[in-house]
C-alpha cells in the first residue's frame, strides 16, 4: 500500500514540465523529503498498530464492543472524507502551513490518545488523529511535487510509495513489541516526540514558497471563501453516520429504530452531497469524473480491498489473543508475514498487470482472498496459529495486493492531467473510507463473538460468520472488477502512479 499523487492538484510524475520554468532546485529537498515521509510513515503506522493493541486496550478501558469498532474507524473516517478538503485548504492556505498544521493536531491527538482513561476520550482523540491526518498527508504530498522534477520527482515518489508498504508491516510488528514491553498507550505516545522532531524541522528547513511552486504555474489557487466545506460536512456525515447505524445495529438489531434512523440518515446525507456537488461553484468532487467507468471502478474495487484487509486485521488480532491467548507481541509476529506479503503481491501484481491487464488480475485477486475468507471461517477455539489463520490470512493478503494495485492503476488511466488529482484524492479517499466501513461490517456481524475475552469465556462465536461476510465482499469485488475494470492493459507511456 503505498500513496500516490497528491488529492488536489496535479500531482502525476508524468506531468509534462520544462526545467527552465522550475527555477534552481529547492536546497535541503532530500532532507525535506526524508522528514515528510517520515510523517506520512506514522499516519500509515497508525491504521495498523492499534489492530495488534486493541484486545488489551479493550480489555484495560473496559471497552463494548461497539467501542472496539470506532477505535479503529474513528481515525480511517476521519483521515479519508476529509482528504479532499485537506487538499483544497492546502492551496488556499498554504502548503506547509497545512503540513505543520496538520502535524501539530495528529502530535497532539496521539498524547490524548495514550493519556485517555476511557472509551470516549479514546474515540474522539483518534478522530482528532484522522483530521490531522487530512491535513497533512494531500500537503505533504504537494511539496514534494513541487519539490522535485523530471528523474528527481520519480525518484522521490518512489521513496514516498515504499512508505506504505513498509509501515504497514512496520506497525503490525511496533504494535506487539510496544504493548508487551511498555503498555498500550506508547503505540501513540511513541507518535510524539517523532512528530515534534519533524515539525520542528520542517519548520526551518522548507520555505513556504518552495512547497507552493506549482501554485503560480496556471493552476488556480483556492481562497478561503471558495473551499467546498458543506460538501466537505455531508461527505463525512453520510459514512458516519452508516458506521453508526452498522454498531446499533448490532446491538439492537437491524429492524430498531436506533439503527434504522442513522442509516436513513446516511442515505439522506448523501443525497445532499449530490446535490450540494452539482450547485456549488467550486465543488469538493467534480461529479462529471464519476462517470468515467475505469475511475469508478477502481475506486469499488480500492474499498473492497482496502475493507476487507483492515477488517482481517481487526479480526485476527481480536481472535488470536481473545480466544488463542496469544499476547500482543507474538500476535505482531503473526501479522509480519502478512504485511511482507501484501507488499510481495503488489510488486508481482504491477508486472502481471502489465502483461495481462486489470480484469484478469484483479479476479484472480479476490477469488484468492475468498478462498482465504473461507478458510479463516473454519477457525476453532482451540486453534493454532501458524497452521490454521496465517494459511488464510496470507493468501487473503496476497490477493488484496493485486486488489490495491488494480484499483490505483485502472483509476488513473487514461485520465486527462487536469483530473489526475481529483481522482488520486477519490481512490486515497476510498482507501481509508473502505477501512472504515470494512470493520464496521464484520463487527456488526460477528455480534457478541467479538466481546470474549477477559474473563468471559473464549468463544469463536459470530467469527466465522464475519469471516464468511469477507469472503463474500471479496466475490463481490471480483465480479465488480471483471465489469466495471478496463479491459486492456496499462499504457506504459503514461509513467508511474503511486497510491496509497
Amino acid at each position: 500500500m503505498t500513496q500516490e499523487s497528491s488529492p488536489h492538484g496535479p500531482a502525476h510524475p508524468g506531468a509534462h514540465h520544462h526545467e527552465d520554468e522550475h527555477g534552481p532546485p529547492a536546497p535541503h529537498r532530500w532532507a525535506t523529503l526524508a522528514l515528510l515521509c517520515m510523517a506520512q510513515f506514522l499516519l500509515i503506522v497508525d491504521v495498523t498498530v492499534i489492530n495488534v493493541a486493541l484486545p488489551t486496550v479493550g480489555d484495560e478501558l473496559s471497552l463494548s464492543a461497539g467501542q472496539l469498532t470506532w477505535t479503529v474507524t474513528a481515525y480511517t473516517l476521519c483521515f479519508g472524507s476529509l482528504l479532499l478538503l485537506g487538499g483544497r485548504a492546502g492551496d488556499a492556505v498554504g502548503r506547509k502551513r497545512m503540513f505543520l498544521a496538520g502535524l501539530l493536531v495528529f502530535t497532539a491527538a496521539s498524547l490524548l490518545s495514550g493519556l485517555a482513561e476511557d472509551g470516549g476520550t479514546l474515540i474522539a482523540a483518534r478522530a482528532a488523529q484522522g483530521v490531522g491526518a487530512a491535513m497533512l498527508s494531500p500537503a505533504a504530498m504537494a511539496i514534494i511535487t513541487s519539490m522535485f522534477h523530471g528523474a528527481e520527482r520519480n525518484r522521490a515518489l518512489g521513496v514516498w510509495a515504499a512508505i506504505g508498504g513498509s509501515g504497514a508491516a512496520f506497525g503490525v510488528l511496533l504494535g506487539g513489541l510496544l504493548t508487551t514491553s511498555l503498555g498500550w498507550e506508547w503505540v501513540f505516545f511513541i507518535n510524539v516526540p517523532i512528530g515534534a522532531a519533524v515539525l520542528l524541522s520542517v519548520a526551518v528547513l522548507l520555505k513556504e514558497n518552495e512547497g507552493n511552486k506549482e501554485r503560480s504555474g496556471g493552476h488556480h489557487q483556492d481562497s478561503p471563501g471558495s473551499i467546498d466545506l458543506a460538501g466537505a460536512l455531508t461527505m463525512t456525515a453520510a459514512p458516519g453516520l452508516l458506521i453508526y447505524g452498522l454498531v446499533q445495529a448490532r446491538e439492537h438489531g437491524f429492524g430498531s429504530g436506533s439503527s434504522l434512523l442513522p442509516l436513513a440518515g446516511a442515505v439522506a446525507c448523501a443525497a445532499v452531497f449530490v446535490a450540494v456537488e452539482r450547485s456549488v461553484r467550486a465543488p469538493l468532487v467534480r461529479l462529471s469524473v464519476l462517470t468515467r467507468r475505469s475511475l469508478v471502478g477502481g475506486s469499488v474495487v480500492m474499498l473492497a480491498a482496502s475493507g476487507v484487509l483492515i477488517s482481517m486485521f481487526f479480526l485476527c488480532s481480536l481472535y488470536l489473543q481473545h480466544v488463542l491467548g496469544l499476547s500482543a507481541l507474538r500476535t505482531g509476529l503473526v501479522f509480519l508475514p502478512v504485511a511482507v506479503a501484501i507488499t510481495l503481491s503488489a510488486h508481482l501484481s504491477s508486472q502481471a498487470i502489465g502483461r495481462f491487464g486489470w480484469r484478469p488480475v484483479a479476479t484472480t485477486g479476490f477469488v484468492l482472498g475468498a478462498a482465504g475468507s473461507l478458510l479463516l471461517a473454519q477457525v476453532e477455539e482451540s486453534g493454532n496459529a501458524w497452521t490454521q489463520v496465517l494459511p488464510g490470512f496470507l493468501l487473503v493478503a496476497f490477493g488484496l495486493g493485486a486488489g490495491f494495485v488494480s484499483a490505483t492503476t485502472s483509476a488513473m488511466s487514461d485520465l486527462p492531467h487536469e483530473d489526475m488529482g481529483l481522482a488520486s484524492g477519490l481512490v486515497n479517499t476510498c482507501h481509508e473510507m473502505g477501512a472504515a466501513l470494512g470493520v464496521a461490517v464484520v463487527a456488526a456481524v460477528a455480534g457478541a463473538g467479538l466481546e470474549a475475552g477477559g474473563e468471559s469465556a473464549p468463544s469463536v462465536s459470530g467469527f466465522d460468520s464475519a469471516f464468511l461476510a469477507c469472503a463474500v465482499i471479496s466475490l463481490g469485488a471480483a465480479v465488480a472488477g471483471a465489469l466495471l475494470l478496463p479491459r486492456g492493459r496499462p499504457d506504459p507511456s503514461q509513467g508511474p502512479v503511486f497510491a496509497h
